[in-house]
């Protein structure tokens, strides 16, 4: 299982065998699924309050008194019933996050790899953009014939990769991770996955 090494001028420089193990693995949707429910929980803040009738202030005093008005008994202008009044089980902040054995998020960036094999293009690096402009990165996926949403696998603090961030960071459509930060959204949102040979490396050695 091998792919071309491409230049982001086009050029054949070579070619990278992939690891089976990583790039050929039987996709397994349910874990892909719970690492990407895993991924957006985590995310969430969970910060959304609403105030129960303890908390809501004023509502001491009874608003009338207990019989013989017609009107049903009360005993505060803060009880859920009221306009004003507290919230019957609101929500309070929490935290939305849920564990992942390390075997399972292994897996389901596998499984999410291998799926995304297909649109998968290996660069050699990105030296060819020699100062931080956007249009040599346009050029660049043009020439590539990458399109639609792209996820671009780089180490940007390499030296050769020093001026893709700030030639990608305008474009939209483009979304640039170091290798240690791939995750299951990102690769599965992506039409394309562009990776740096490096890149191909390190994370074939993090996850076989």
């Amino acid at each position: 299982m091998s792919k071309e090494i491409l230049s982001t001028n086009g050029e054949k420089l070579g070619e990278i065998t992939l690891n089976k193990e990583v790039f050929g693995v039987e996709p397994n949707l349910h874990v892909m699924h719970l690492a990407l429910r895993r991924q957006l929980n985590n995310a969430r803040q969970g910060s959304a309050c609403a105030k129960t009738r303890a908390e809501v202030s004023g509502g001491g005093k009874k608003p009338w008194k207990q019989k013989g008005t017609g009107r049903a008994r009360a005993g505060s202008l803060r009880s859920p019933l009221f306009a004003g009044g507290g919230v019957i089980f609101g929500p309070k902040p929490r935290d939305y996050g849920f564990a992942m054995p390390q075997k399972a998020r292994k897996l389901a960036l596998k499984s999410a790899l291998s799926a995304r094999e297909a649109q998968l293009v290996v660069v050699k690096d990105f030296s060819a953009i020699s100062e931080p402009k956007t249009k040599l990165m346009v050029s660049a996926l043009k020439t590539l014939n990458v399109s639609g949403k792209t996820l671009i696998v780089a180490d940007t603090k390499a030296e050769e990769n020093k001026n893709l961030e700030l030639s990608a960071r305008n474009i939209p459509s483009v979304k640039v991770i170091l290798p240690s930060n791939l995750n299951v959204k990102d690769l599965l949102e992506a039409d394309f996955v562009v990776m740096t040979e490096s890149a191909v490396n390190e994370i074939t050695e993090r996850l076989q």
